[in-house]
């Protein structure tokens, strides 16, 4: 190993490594811990549409640290502040913005931040832990064809008032609707489960009665909504449950131990998607 005390030497004639990427040619020059890019980004060259779907996010996650050398770049930040630069110009550019050429002739720049190697790399999928609520009303589909178009919409619109309610009081957020239910992720096992407790309270006098799945797992965020197979897990859970109950994983159970909440244990159960028996509890 070369002492840190030694003069270090590259040259972008000869970089350490050529990125091809869409209508973009980044050589990239490593010193230590540090690498110093130099982009030649081609006229029409757009990052939402040219590397967006390669790094996998909405806009970009890399800070700059830039130096225009030649050409015309824009760029635009997340919360809509824009700004055009111009040869010569220093640029600091925090993570989460678009980015285009400006004009007919290619935008050389120099990228001195020392992270420009994370540029064009797809981002790896980024998962949390949480706990997940699905709602289901109990046959819904003849209910409606029961009580007719009209009258179900005043329905719906009532157990969506209600559920939405119960979700705001317990610090849920909702992830999706299925048009008859609702899928929502909380920091806290127990908030979920007495959320899902006061669900099926709520809708008691509306003549709606729902199902309710509880589960704790790893999910991967998709905007606002949520996907994994702990999402998969939960819906199964749900449909175990019968009108009015809240069925809960053995996960999601063994966290909200010292709660107060009561259980009745239903066994471990063998669901489709799951490659081992899930241990289920009904909210008592």
């Amino acid at each position: 190993m070369e002492p840190m005390s030694s003069i270090r030497r590259t040259n972008f004639a000869n970089p350490d490594e050529l990125r091809e990427l869409p209508q973009l040619t980044v050589s990239l020059a490593h010193i230590g811990s540090y690498t110093i890019g130099r982009g030649v980004v081609q006229p029409g060259w757009h990052w939402a549409e040219h590397l967006a779907p390669i790094m996998r996010t909405e806009s970009c996650p890399v800070h700059h640290l830039q130096v225009l050398v030649s050409g015309g770049f824009a760029v635009r930040m997340d919360d809509g502040e824009e700004m055009t630069f111009e040869p010569g110009d220093v640029m600091d550019i925090p993570p989460g913005h678009d980015a285009w050429v400006v004009g007919d002739e290619p935008a050389v720049l120099l990228d001195f931040a020392g992270n420009i190697d994370a540029l064009g790399m797809p981002r790896e999928h980024e998962r949390i832990v949480t706990t997940i609520l699905m709602t289901d009303i109990v046959d819904s589909t003849r209910t409606a064809h029961r009580v007719g178009d009209a009258a179900w919409k005043q329905v719906l619109s009532d157990h969506n008032r209600l559920v939405r309610a119960q979700l705001l009081r317990f610090g849920g957020a909702e992830a999706n609707t299925t048009g008859d239910g609702f899928l929502a992720t909380f920091r806290s096992a127990v908030a979920a489960l007495r959320c899902a407790a006061a669900i099926v309270e709520a809708l008691r006098d509306t003549g709606v009665e729902v199902r309710v799945g509880v589960h704790t797992g790893e999910v991967e965020p998709m905007g606002h909504d949520i996907g994994g197979v702990a999402v998969h897990a939960v819906a199964r859970i749900m449909a175990l449950a019968g009108p009015s109950q809240v069925f809960a994983s053995g996960m999601t159970v063994g966290l909200a131990e010292g709660s107060g909440l009561a259980f009745e244990g239903q066994g471990a159960r063998e669901v489709k998607g799951i490659e081992r028996p899930i241990e289920v509890h009904r909210l008592a």
